[in-house]
């Protein structure tokens, strides 16, 4: 692969063609570039030539099928085409404007998300990504309400900017300590890994609801502006709450007049069967935050939904938020284009009919692998735990500790058979493309059995 630029001589003020190798783009980018939730010694990045449908291709020729979009993100696969030509089309009407002018790409994409939603939703602000819609969402939710309180979960993940930081539920939050005041976590429902001994979910789940309304009442209903929480726990292990869980959330939140967001920014753009996860539980929040798949990351892209009376509350109040690439042109051209692709190609029943012969493979690994605790899916959003002895439920690595680097072993391993993906804790995570095949579903699964015969002999 040749990368070419032109690069001017300063001696001759004249320009020429250069290129780099692979193996000087990987040098000059680990000399340049920072890279995120990585030890920065001894990184050598795979270089990549070009990638098209689940598959990216690096400058050997080998293939790799993404079995993780990217962090759950490009949704509509690789060199979609329909995507490209809206953005080259938006590219050559003009690339940028701010918010405050009329944007038909904008417009258009606004009035194409709240006209799919329940009547109760009016009005979307734009972000660049996941971690500043939880910003603002949380912003919106404090003045709304006046009042200055906000709590989310552990083993949540909601972005490592400083407020979405202090959101987050794990060990990612550490770096931005001491939190900012008035951040409070809960603790959420987790079945695998619970040490109580339920009858039944119904029991698990009224025992969870109970105590979180136990701790709102400690905090005080009438300090508290908003309750944020995954609807389905993405990187943290692909956890499904018990079936009437966010039902009950939604309840204390009527009770004490308290904002609820559903942070949909892994979970939405039909990851699990519908448009948005929380359409799965029949409850419905107040703020919806999103980014991902709303463009499949084509163009960095983010919001947050807000509810008419959020809405109209702002129509005589200062809206104190703003982003310089707010309802970014060629991002909402990009989103626009995305859309259209899910509801034309029939995305929500793609994911219903592959998702369900995805759980069909994850529970054939279950039962042959003893390595495997438990899978988790839903559409195909899952995830497969690992874990040292399935009586115990040991987990195969420590909560926040991995000191042999098994679980970076597990990822190598698969990537060397061509299976890309990550890990987080013990938990590999399966949310590949939506537009996957059940035949694309075998091949790669049949890699990671390969791999978890390994963990069984050599970890547990």
């Amino acid at each position: 692969m040749e990368t070419r630029r032109k690069k001017t001589d300063p001696a001759t003020n004249t320009e020429e063609n250069y290129s780099m190798t692979p193996k000087e783009i990987a040098e000059v980018q680990t000399s340049n570039v920072l890279l995120g939730w990585s030890k920065q010694g001894g990184l050598n990045p795979t270089v990549v030539d070009h990638a098209e449908g689940i598959y990216i291709y690096d400058t050997e020729g080998k293939r790799y099928a993404d079995m993780s979009s990217e962090q759950v993100n490009v949704n509509v696969g690789y060199a979609n085409k329909e995507m490209a030509e809206a953005i080259k089309a938006q590219l050559d009407k003009f690339a940028y404007v701010q918010g405050s002018w009329g944007v038909e790409a904008r417009a258009e994409l606004a009035k194409s998300i709240i006209d799919r939603l329940p009547d109760c939703f009016g009005k979307i602000f734009f972000t660049n990504g996941g971690a500043d819609a939880n910003e603002n969402a949380i912003k919106i939710a404090r003045m709304y309400t006046g009042r200055f309180k906000v709590m989310s979960q552990y083993r949540s993940y909601h972005g490592s900017t400083f407020g979405a930081g202090n959101l987050t539920g794990e060990p990612r939050h550490f770096a931005l300590e001491p939190a900012i005041p008035g951040f409070i976590h809960f603790r959420g429902p987790y079945s695998y890994q619970e040490k109580i001994m339920f009858a039944s979910e119904d029991e698990e789940c009224e025992y969870y609801v109970e105590k979180l309304r136990e701790q709102v009442i400690f905090e005080g209903g009438d300090r508290i502006a908003a309750i944020i929480l995954e609807t389905v726990i993405g990187s943290n292990g692909i956890i499904i709450y018990p079936k009437n869980y966010l039902k009950g959330v939604r309840k204390i939140c009527d009770e004490f007049g308290i904002m609820m967001i559903c942070d949909e920014v892994m979970s939405g753009w039909y990851r699990t069967g519908k448009m948005f996860a929380y359409m799965n539980f029949d409850v419905t929040p107040d703020i919806i935050s999103f980014a991902k798949g709303v463009n499949s990351g084509y163009i960095p892209l983010g919001g947050c939904i807000v509810k008419n009376e959020i809405a109209h509350f702002f129509d005589d109040k200062f809206l104190s938020c703003g982003l310089t690439y707010s309802g970014h042109p060629l991002a909402c051209a990009a989103g626009v284009a995305c859309q259209e692709f899910y509801l034309k190609n029939d995305i929500e029943g793609h994911v219903q009919k592959v998702g369900k012969h995805l759980g069909k493979l994850l529970e054939d690994l279950k039962t042959k692998h003893p390595s495997v605790g438990d899978v988790r899916y839903i559409g195909l959003f899952s995830g497969v735990e690992l874990v040292k002895d399935r009586a115990t439920r040991e987990p195969l690595v420590p909560w926040g500790q991995d000191p042999k680097g098994i679980m970076g072993t597990v990822v190598k391993e698969l990537k060397n058979r061509g299976f890309f993906t990550y890990t987080h804790e013990n938990v590999i995570i399966v949310a590949p493309p939506l537009i996957i095949t059940e035949a694309q579903l075998d091949e790669e699964l049949a890699k990671l059995d390969e791999v978890l015969s390994i963990v069984d002999k050599k970890y547990i």
